[in-house]
């Protein structure tokens, strides 16, 4: 995994891994740098809370329990989203939902 300096990672990295850190499925090295940037940023650590609440509040949506109409209107807003450029980084230092740039 990529980072900075002393092998720390972003806090752009730890968005990019909550879900693999919150499924028990990063390797133990970069779990351990992962926690060890939650315990230093309190704005990480928040977000990592909000996803871990989202997580609780919806539980586990299968494809069956959504209508045939809303699943092609999730498609269509998602269409084109992997291929899509980065938006670049805010002047204030900070990421997405407050994150503080390393």
């Amino acid at each position: 995994m990529a980072g900075g300096e002393n092998g720390d990672i972003s806090c752009q990295e730890l968005v990019e891994l909550v879900t693999d850190y919150l499924e028990a499925a990063l390797p133990e090295a970069d779990r351990a740098r992962f926690e060890a940037h939650l315990a230093e940023c309190p704005h990480c650590e928040e977000y990592v809370a909000q996803i871990r609440q989202t997580i609780d509040v919806v539980g586990e949506l299968t494809a069956e329990m959504i209508s045939l109409e809303r699943r092609q209107q999730l498609l269509e807003a998602f269409h084109g989203w992997r291929g899509a450029p980065e938006t670049p980084a805010p002047r204030n230092g900070h990421g997405a939902r407050g994150t503080k740039r390393a």
